[in-house]
């Protein structure tokens, strides 16, 4: 069974993508309502701001229920690059290929758009999303130790040169 996307902001769509992060990440990581309420005023500045050629937003259901996002955040994408946010997959939903849907149709509307590149943060042990990063075209550039949302984290920054690299398939 295929997955439904939906491109852009429809009413709800906050609350889904912070409540699909708060759940994953305190019951795998134990991260504390920090990163709840950073996800959720974060998601509501970018959406408050969405301006559709510049940034991109997809949801994807399955069965009729919310199964995983994407974001791009295009403000600064010819000085530091096109920002690929709020990723998720929800775990009922893991490893049925929705990852690789959102992030090829999130690294697509960065090549339509000419973005020289797209980077996204993420955290080391993160296996499974780093693995799809990676075979999508991503490379790690950046890493160090932070201690944020409750917990000591190596961040991570992958990026993608989109006018040198290709995306896998």
């Amino acid at each position: 069974m295929k997955s439904a996307i939906h491109q852009g902001y429809f009413p709800g769509v906050v609350g889904q993508i912070t409540e699909a992060h708060a759940l994953y990440y305190h019951s795998q990581w134990g991260f504390d309502v920090s990163f709840e309420a950073q996800v959720a005023r974060e998601l509501s500045e970018f959406v408050a701001g969405f301006d559709p050629g510049r940034d991109g937003l997809w949801t994807a259901r399955r069965k009729g229920r919310f199964a995983g996002a994407i974001a791009i955040d295009g403000r600064h994408a010819e000085i530091a690059g096109a920002r690929l946010r709020w990723f998720i997959v929800t775990p009922e939903y893991q490893g049925v290929g929705i990852g690789t849907q959102l992030i090829h149709l999130a690294v697509s509307f960065c090549r339509d758009r000419g973005y020289p590149n797209v980077y996204l943060w993420t955290f080391e042990g993160l296996k499974a999303a780093r693995h799809l990063y990676e075979t999508s075209g991503f490379s790690l550039c950046e890493e160090h130790t932070v201690t944020q949302w409750g917990q000591p984290l190596r961040e991570q920054k992958f990026e993608f040169n989109l006018r040198q690299g290709k995306e896998k398939q």
